[in-house]
């Protein structure tokens, strides 16, 4: 299976508040915020949700297909990912902006306050998919901007591209025809328990009604782990992999590269949870959500000890020397 990833792609800035956030909030000034945090570090790190899946899509031994919009900065990290196996073709260069910015602060007890610069990614609407479905057996459209994830839809529905949906954090942008038109027929729907809930809140829908409109509904739930839905089957609960967070940033991402590498693979949708659970772990414990090493013996073995001999198996014959 060929997989295509549409969405953002961005230079992270990540930086590190040594106290808590919620220490500087006075409850009754909140109307009238204004703060500074002094950080102790900064970490520039490649990121951008469609950047980061494909990357982790690379490393499992899969060769992605990356769609968005960059700028004319984007050489070295052009050169990155390719190195890695991310097929870049379908990446387009604008000749007016930058790269898009992601700029978040974290503080010690893992709260994060971050703001997204635009840029490039404005211009994703002009991407056309017919010159690459030949290409592509399903095309994952992630978080860039709304106009474009709604055309991205549509030209999968006109292709007869099977998708997933994955709105992540523009869902607070998007109205409720428009939640209808990125979510129905869906092949996978992505959301964590917040925006599931947002999902069901702008649509009307009925969690019944949310898996009558997609083919597998897949809710991150933290360190708690993975719900998957489908109509008519027992849920499955995956458990989450305890993880020693370094930051937070992309650990959604490589979730959901673990879990459609599995897909790809043709193993059920419980490995693909666990893989993406494992996957996940690896950008928790990393700065930067492109900076994890991927070794399939350590990798194995601790999906080996969180769930079992044979869902290592199963994963360890498909994962590149």
């Amino acid at each position: 299976m060929r997989i295509a990833v549409t969405g953002s792609i961005a230079t992270d800035h990540l930086m590190t508040f040594p106290g808590k956030f919620t220490d500087q909030l006075i409850p009754d000034k909140l109307d009238k915020v204004a703060l500074s945090f002094l950080v102790d570090e900064l970490q520039i790190r490649r990121g951008g949700v469609a950047a980061n899946i494909a990357f982790g899509l690379a490393c499992l031994g899969l060769r992605p297909m990356l769609i968005g919009s960059v700028g004319p900065d984007f050489a070295e990290y052009r050169g990155w990912l390719e190195r890695h196996g991310v097929d870049v073709s379908g990446v387009r260069e604008s000749v007016v902006h930058h790269t898009a910015r992601f700029v978040a602060t974290t503080d010690l007890v893992g709260n994060q306050i971050a703001s997204f610069y635009a840029g490039a990614m404005s211009e994703d609407v002009q991407i056309e998919l017919g010159p690459l479905a030949d290409r592509c057996d399903l095309v994952l459209i992630g978080a860039t901007d709304p106009e474009a994830m709604l055309s991205f839809t549509s030209q999968c529905r006109k292709l007869g591209l099977p998708f997933a949906a994955d709105t992540s954090w523009q869902l607070a942008r998007v109205e409720g025809p428009d939640v209808h038109e990125l979510v129905d027929g869906a092949a996978y729907l992505f959301s964590n328990e917040y925006e599931a809930a947002l999902i069901e809140q702008k649509t009307g829908w009925a969690p019944a009604d949310v898996l009558d409109h997609v083919g597998t509904r897949v809710t991150t739930l933290g360190a708690d782990g993975v719900r998957i839905e489908r109509v008519g089957e027992p849920v499955i609960a995956v458990p989450g992999i305890e993880a020693r967070m370094a930051e937070p940033t992309g650990a959604g991402d490589a979730f959901r590269s673990g879990f459609l590498a599995a897909v790809a693979w043709g193993l059920s949708l419980e490995r693909c949870a666990q893989l993406g659970n494992l996957m996940a772990v690896h950008a928790l414990e990393t700065t930067g959500p492109q900076e994890y090493d991927l070794k399939p013996g350590p990798l194995t073995e601790r999906l080996a000890a969180a769930y079992g001999e044979q869902a290592a198996a199963e994963v360890a014959a498909h994962l590149p020397a």
